[in-house]
C-alpha cells in the first residue's frame, strides 16, 4: 500500500576515530537505539494499518465513526405479533390496517398486528388461554374489567419511553383516571365520539319549514320538530327522534350508578330533566316512540325522520349518496349550552398480562404519531383526542361524500365532564331505559319510572354483591 504523504530520507553518517571503551558505550547506546526505532516502527505500522481501514471504508462509501469504537451495537429486536380484540366494531378490517397494523409495521418491521374476530369477552378468552395485548373498547368498559387483574398504570412506561402525555386533550384524560382508585391511566384514547343533529332536507323542503340552526336547545328542537312533524302522502313523517337515552344523560354527566357508594341514583331531578325532555321529544304528533335501535333506519333507509340526534354516522351516511342530508349542532341543554354527551372516548388499553410491554408503547407511539393521527382524522371523520388544533381542522378532509356537509357544526360543541362508570354501569343501564321506554309508551308517569328504576338497580347490585 502507497501513502504519498510519507517521505523518507537516507541518512548517511561518517564514523568518527573511537576507543574501545567509548567503542562499547557507542554499541549498547546503539541496541537501545534500535530497540526504540524497532517500536516505532511497529506503532506506525498499526497507524498505517487503522489509517488504511478507514480509507477503505470511506471509498466505498462509508464513514468511520469515532463513536461506535468500543460500543456494543444493539442486537436486532426479535420478532413478535401482537393481538388485538375488540368489544364491538371499533376498528373495520381496513381501518385496522391503515391506521394500525401497516403503519407499525412500517417503523418497527418486527412486530405484526393481528385483530382476534372473537365473540367471547375477555374473562372467557383468558380462561381459554388465549393472548390478548390490546383490548379496545369505551371507557364506560374500563371498571368492569378491574377485577379481572388486566388493567395497570401505562404512565410509568410513557416516561420510560419519552411519550408525552400532555399532547392530548386533559378532558380525555382525566375521564379515563376517574376510572381508577388512584388517578392511574389505564389507556390512551385515540378519539373521542361526537354527537350532532342530522336532518332530511328533503323533508323541510317538503313542508317549506327552514333548517334547523346551531345553538338550539331541547326546547327549540322539538319546537322545530312540530312543524315537520306531520303526515302527507301516506306517510307519517316524524319530526324529531333520539338513538337513545344515553344521549340526553350524558350531556349532563349522568351515569346510572355512584361508583363510590355503589347506589343507584336516578330518582333525582337531573335524571327527571332528561326524562322530561325525552316525554316531550316523542309527545310531537304522530311521533309515537318505537322500542328498539331503529332511529338510524327510519332517518337514514326509510327516510320518514326530519331530525336525528346521534353520534358520529358520517361513514354510513357516505354510502347513501342519495339521501339529501346535512347537519347542525347538537341541541343543547338551556343550562349547559354547546354541551354534548360526556368524553365518549374509544381506548386502546395495553393488557398488563402482555409479555410485550415496549413493543405496546412502540404500538401506541405509531397510532398517536402526527402521520396516523392525520390519517385518522382526514380519511375515516374520527374526532382525534390530542388537543393540536389542527386536528379538527383536518376532519373529513378526504372523504369526497361530506364535502359541503356542515362540519363545522360539530365543533361548535364541547363534551361534558365524564364521570366514572360503575362496574354495574351495564346492566343498571338497561333497567333504567326498560323504565324510560315504558314511561314514553304511556304506562308510567316520570316519578314512578325513576322511583322504579332506582329500586330496582339497587337490587341488582345487592344481588351481584352476594354473588
Amino acid at each position: 500500500m502507497i501513502y504519498p504523504h510519507f517521505k523518507f530520507v537516507e541518512l548517511r553518517h561518517e564514523r568518527p576515530h573511537i576507543t574501545n571503551m567509548q567503542e562499547g558505550q557507542c554499541m549498547r547506546t546503539n541496541k537501545q537505539t534500535n530497540k526504540q526505532t524497532r517500536a516505532l516502527v511497529i506503532a506506525v505500522s498499526a497507524a498505517l494499518m487503522i489509517g488504511g481501514c478507514a480509507a477503505k471504508k470511506e471509498e466505498e462509501g462509508g464513514k468511520a465513526d469515532p463513536q461506535t469504537v468500543g460500543v456494543k451495537q444493539e442486537a436486532p429486536l426479535e420478532p413478535v405479533t401482537l393481538k388485538f380484540h375488540q368489544l364491538g366494531t371499533y376498528f373495520t378490517p381496513e381501518d385496522f390496517k391503515m391506521l394500525l397494523a401497516d403503519p407499525v409495521h412500517k417503523k418497527y418491521p418486527h412486530i405484526t398486528l393481528e385483530m382476534i374476530n372473537s365473540q367471547n369477552d375477555m374473562a372467557k378468552m383468558l380462561a381459554m388461554g388465549e393472548q390478548v395485548d390490546f383490548l379496545v373498547t369505551y371507557n364506560g368498559r374500563l371498571a368492569p374489567h378491574k377485577d379481572l387483574n388486566i388493567l395497570e398504570d401505562i404512565t410509568p412506561l410513557a416516561k420510560k419511553h419519552n411519550f408525552d402525555l400532555t399532547r392530548f386533550d386533559p378532558g380525555a384524560l382525566d375521564a379515563l383516571k376517574s376510572a381508577s382508585d388512584k388517578g392511574e391511566l389505564y389507556a390512551l384514547p385515540y378519539a373521542v365520539n361526537l354527537n350532532a343533529l342530522y336532518y332530511n332536507k328533503d323533508i323541510f323542503d317538503k313542508f317549506g319549514v327552514g333548517y334547523p340552526s346551531d345553538g338550539l336547545t331541547w326546547e327549540n328542537a322539538i319546537e322545530l320538530g312540530k312543524k315537520v312533524g306531520r303526515q302527507e302522502g301516506g306517510t307519517q313523517y316524524r319530526g324529531l327522534e333520539m338513538d337513545n337515552l344515553a344521549r340526553l344523560l350524558f350531556p349532563l354527566s349522568l351515569n346510572v350508578i355512584d361508583p363510590k357508594t355503589d347506589k343507584a341514583m336516578v330518582n333525582s331531578d337531573p335524571y327527571k330533566t332528561a326524562f322530561e325532555i325525552g316525554k316531550s321529544i316523542y309527545s310531537i304528533p304522530g311521533n309515537d316512540y318505537k322500542t328498539g335501535t331503529g332511529a338510524i333506519d327510519r332517518f337514514s333507509k326509510d327516510r320518514n325522520v326530519a331530525m336525528l340526534g346521534s353520534v358520529n354516522l358520517f361513514l354510513t351516511l357516505r354510502q347513501m349518496p342519495d339521501l339529501n342530508w346535512d347537519l347542525a349542532q347538537f341541541p343543547s341543554y338551556k343550562e349547559k349550552p354547546n354541551t354534548y354527551g360526556m368524553y365518549d372516548l374509544h381506548l386502546l388499553i395495553p393488557m398488563k398480562m402482555s409479555q410485550y410491554k415496549d413493543d405496546q408503547m412502540r404500538v401506541m407511539e405509531v397510532m398517536f404519531s402526527d402521520e396516523v393521527q392525520n390519517a385518522m382524522v382526514r380519511k375515516t371523520a374520527r374526532i382525534s383526542t390530542l388537543k393540536d388544533p389542527k386536528y379538527s381542522q383536518q376532519f373529513a378532509q378526504e372523504i369526497s361524500e361530506l364535502k359541503g356537509k356542515r362540519i363545522e357544526a360539530v365543533f361548535k360543541s364541547k363534551p361534558a365532564p365524564a364521570m366514572a362508570f360503575s362496574v354495574y354501569y351495564s346492566n343498571a343501564y338497561t333497567l333504567l331505559n326498560a323504565e324510560y321506554e315504558a314511561m314514553l309508551q304511556g304506562k308510567q308517569d316520570t316519578n314512578t319510572a325513576l322511583r322504579t328504576a332506582e329500586e330496582k338497580i339497587n337490587q341488582l347490585i345487592k344481588t351481584e354483591k352476594g354473588k
